[in-house]
């Protein structure tokens, strides 16, 4: 029997096992995830958006659990959170890295300059595009059409580490809250941000 949205009603770090092996589906494409990282809000993560508070960019952090904060990043590139924690309590996961299982030709079509299949959603924001993901999906109900979410029966084997580029207090090892599972080629490779903590 598989898990359904009640699961998100956690903190993002408890959830984070849960959502490594499912199957996100958005406008053609489905990816099985392999790679995410837990942000915290309320004061207690750094490095999250909502570390000190609500604002009009990630207020969909503070919306219900199993929906979508997309936002943009580094002025080109769109990426997507899943929404844990009750309403009002912002946590969410960052969909790091899957591995594209249907809609391959059109994942394809969208990603021209992937090097490889295992490269179409090696990447926050290649996996956006993959799943043709924008900004105006967000605070869509991941569990209702257009998206759908397959959630495994159990947590799969995964390891931990630092989040990827993340730096100052919110990054490095006291922050261990990447999670991904071992030997997928789709898993985006680790880079430590200079200014890690």
């Amino acid at each position: 029997m598989g898990l359904d949205r009640t699961l998100f009603d956690q903190p993002a770090v408890e959830v984070a096992p849960f959502l490594l092996g499912a199957v996100l589906r958005h406008a053609g494409v489905a990816v099985r995830l392999t790679e995410v990282e837990a942000y915290l809000g309320g004061g207690v993560d750094p490095g999250s958006h909502a570390f000190r508070g609500q604002t009009a960019r990630n207020a969909s952090m503070y919306g219900p659990s199993g929906h979508l904060y997309a936002y943009f990043t580094y002025g080109m590139h769109v990426c997507a959170n899943v929404v844990c924690s009750p309403a009002g309590q912002a946590s969410g996961l960052l969909l790091r890295a899957g591995e594209v299982i249907e809609g391959l030709e059109l994942a394809r079509a969208r990603r021209t300059t992937a090097r490889s299949d295992r490269d179409l959603a090696r990447g926050p924001a290649r996996l956006t595009v993959a799943l043709g993901i924008g900004l105006d999906d967000d605070g869509a109900d991941l569990f209702a059409a257009p998206f759908g979410l397959t959630l495994p029966g159990h947590p799969l084997p995964y390891l931990t580490g630092p989040r990827t580029g993340v730096g100052g207090d919110g990054g490095g090892e006291l922050f261990p809250w990447r999670f991904w599972m071992p030997g997928e080629a789709s898993v985006s490779p680790y880079k430590r941000h200079p200014h890690s903590r």
